[in-house]
């Protein structure tokens, strides 16, 4: 098992069987994350990487904001970290927006259905826009969640992924930030992405 990260930290892992998910699940849950950082699991890997620059709170509350009267009954959607699990991919994500219905929640675990979500947004940074637009693309589609938002904050656009299969998704649509994106069902609405651009940096 490998322990990937932009800087050494004093963290350590160990597993009887490194190839077991469950095993890494476990190294996860006992790993010791420096402050600022996020652990996940991806294609084999304890994967260690930077929580998002300031400006993206506000994007991900733009996000909430707009779509929180669309959600279906029941669900409810949030920018919280919390950790959901694809056994069946092996993979564990903590996706930077997630709406799923409450019922997840009602749980001692830390770790949540990945199936179970309803909508899933990333928003991309230098350490993680690789896996934001290709394993998770695949993860989430086989898994079923029906809309997958990528915000690509490198490149200032944003693509919805729909209609997901045992491939992956089979609908995407693709719009520069400022303008409106249709968002499908469960959701039926219109985000509009004007605000999601990185700020101007203030003047000395």
């Amino acid at each position: 098992m490998t322990l990937m990260i932009e800087r050494p930290t004093m963290s350590t892992i160990s597993s009887t069987d490194p190839h077991s998910f469950e095993a890494m699940l476990g190294d996860l849950d006992r790993l010791n994350v420096p402050d600022g950082y996020r652990a996940e699991i991806i294609r084999g890997n304890i994967v260690v990487s930077p929580w998002s620059k300031g400006y993206y709170l506000d994007v991900m509350e733009l996000v909430c904001d707009q779509l929180r009267p669309h959600l279906p009954e029941g669900h409810r959607i949030s920018n919280g970290p919390f950790l959901y699990v694809f056994p069946g991919s092996e993979r564990a994500y903590g996706p930077a927006i997630h709406a799923a219905h409450r019922n997840v929640g009602k749980t001692t675990s830390n770790r949540l259905d990945g199936e179970a979500l309803s909508f899933v947004a990333e928003l991309t940074s230098s350490a993680t826009r690789d896996d934001d637009l290709t394993d998770k693309v695949e993860t989430y589609g086989k898994a079923g969640v029906p809309v997958y938002l990528i915000l690509d904050m490198q490149e200032e656009k944003a693509t919805v992924l729909w209609a997901p299969t045992a491939e992956g998704y089979t609908a995407r649509l693709t719009k520069p930030f400022g303008e409106k994106i249709e968002i499908p069902a469960p959701f039926d609405c219109t985000l509009d992405t004007t605000g999601f651009q990185a700020l101007e940096a203030p003047e000395a």
